[in-house]
């Protein structure tokens, strides 16, 4: 194979397996640059950069965590908590009083298109990627949403009650996309995972013969009216959905009603959606969905509404979640991060946090490379680690509970996708050279993901003047502090931390950066 490749390539690949082996000591990334504004860290089956498991310094001490525009990845340094201000122009003070939502946890989307590109490695470098994202020495994900059939990142079009009237699902039927490699792959994660798994089902359209337009694509709903048979029938879809995968020992936290229900409302729209107005949504739930959730094995899977842009809120949680009847049933307002400039997360989520505080607020898909202006894979972008940090400090502060990523993996044209709706992703493999490539956006999932366990919950953060930085902070299960602040300014911003319970932490947020600061303290979770 290698005697094929141009002098060049092979050049590049004997000058990036030296660059692997020497440093596979020092547990530090192997940057590559791709001539966008920062760099990837590279990956194979026998190295892989990682700041490992982190345990917090006794009292008195503080953790540091850096990733940069400048090309620090994770990087780990501890410094002493002082009893004295530094007299820092900028002071946060903790405020563990003031206390707010706990974090359910962060993850991606095991989607057929992530699965191939995982299972189109080596056997060494699967388990390097997985260990990368699941095991207590990578980044700690704990969600992983899973597509129900098919979506625009499979390579064909297809769902898993094809034969046309088959209202009771006698000839449902898991694909072997799921058999032979979302199965395995979430069976493999979940074993390397120290916590169980949070699995998140989406289903993106109905079979066609259940559909007013008799396609999985463009604008169609489901046919009748909530409470008739093909409402029913879809309703079941999902418990056998569940049924199926529980033969596999996968069990899943929580299925949302459908992905982007406004799609389906879209003349023409190019890939499978199945549409609702949240009229309909609200009455589906109601009549279908909730009975026969409730009457099957799996009556505590939470039911998400929405997953859709929060652009939608809080009109849509107004008309779906006042009705008594939906509202017993469902447990969360599911939110993707498409046109989030367009509306503030104060009037979309905050609104519907403060009407509803019962009902939590979860993000469930969001990738960069979506827009029409800034399209497909950009390897090593610091840019778009930065919207991803904006975004979740802001999703954060509005009262979301977890955040899911889109595909876990990608290639580097930023597929596979049926209808060529190619993105980006966190992690791009490259299978001829059995390397894959951790984006800049991996790392910025990390400071969030590897830090905020299960059960951490938001306090107040008060800053001592104006500023540009962005932050949020939690107290974690154990009374540690965990602190995230982005710094998307071109210049070095000097601080002090003030947590009244331990004293002052003097840091600084360099240009371009993310930081994660955490220290034990003496809080009660």
């Amino acid at each position: 194979m290698a005697l094929s490749l141009p002098p060049p390539v092979l050049l590049a690949l004997t000058v990036l397996t030296a660059e692997v082996t020497l440093s596979e000591g020092s547990n530090k990334c192997v940057a590559r640059n791709f001539g966008h504004d920062s760099v990837v860290c590279v990956c194979n089956a026998t190295y892989c950069d990682s700041v490992g498991s982190v345990t917090l310094p006794p009292l008195g001490r503080f953790s540091s965590f850096l990733s940069s525009l400048a090309g620090s990845r994770l990087e780990p340094a501890l410094g002493q908590v002082q009893a004295n201000s530094s007299g820092a122009g900028l002071r946060l003070t903790i405020i563990p009083y003031q206390k707010y939502q706990r974090i359910r946890g962060f993850g991606g989307a095991m989607t057929d298109a992530a699965a191939i590109n995982i299972l189109s490695l080596s056997a060494g470098a699967q388990n390097q990627l997985l260990q990368q994202y699941f095991s207590s020495e990578g980044i700690g994900y704990t969600v992983v949403r899973v597509p129900m059939a098919s979506c625009d990142f499979s390579t064909r079009l297809y769902t898993y009650a094809d034969t046309p009237g088959d209202y009771n699902l006698d000839n449902f039927t898991l694909a072997p996309e799921d058999v032979k490699m979302k199965i395995p792959l979430l069976q493999r994660a979940q074993a390397l995972s120290p916590r169980p798994l949070s699995l998140l089902a989406s289903a993106w359209s109905a079979p066609a013969w259940m559909k007013t337009n008799g396609a999985l694509t463009g604008k169609g709903s489901l046919k009748g009216q909530p409470g008739g048979k093909v409402h029913k029938a879809w309703a079941q879809y999902y418990v056998r959905f569940l049924e199926e995968y529980a033969k596999y020992n996968l069990t899943f936290w929580a299925l949302t009603t459908g992905n982007e229900p406004s799609a389906g409302e879209m003349a023409n729209y190019s890939f499978q959606a199945l549409g609702f107005t949240p009229e309909e949504q609200r009455d589906w739930v109601a009549l279908d969905l909730g009975p026969a959730l409730h009457a099957s094995s799996y009556a505590r899977t939470h039911i998400l509404i929405l997953d859709d842009n929060r652009l939608l809120l809080p009109h849509w949680a107004r008309v779906v979640l006042s009705d008594i009847h939906a509202g017993r049933y469902i447990h969360g307002v599911a939110v993707h991060w498409y046109f989030d400039k367009l509306v503030p997360a104060e009037i979309s989520l905050g609104t519907t946090h403060h009407i509803y505080p019962e009902y939590y607020l979860f993000g469930t898909e969001a990738c960069a490379g979506w827009s029409p202006t800034d399209r497909g894979v950009k390897l090593g972008s610091w840019d778009r680690a930065e919207q991803y940090a904006h975004d979740i400090i802001d999703d954060l502060n509005h009262y979301v509970v977890g955040w899911t990523d889109w595909n876990l993996v990608l290639d580097q044209t930023g597929g596979p996708n049926w209808v060529k709706n190619f993105v980006d992703s966190p992690v791009i493999v490259d299978a001829e050279r059995d390397v894959f490539y951790k984006q800049p956006t991996f790392y910025s999932m990390a400071h969030f993901s590897k830090f905020l366990l299960e059960g951490s919950q938001r306090v107040g953060v008060s800053p001592s003047r104006a500023t540009g930085l962005q932050y949020s902070a939690f107290i974690r299960p154990d009374g540690s502090v965990v602190l995230i602040i982005l710094n998307r300014s071109p210049s070095v911003i000097q601080f002090e931390v003030w947590d009244p319970a331990v004293g002052y932490i003097p840091s600084s947020a360099p240009a371009r950066s993310l930081l994660t600061l955490a220290w034990n303290s003496h809080y009660k979770a």
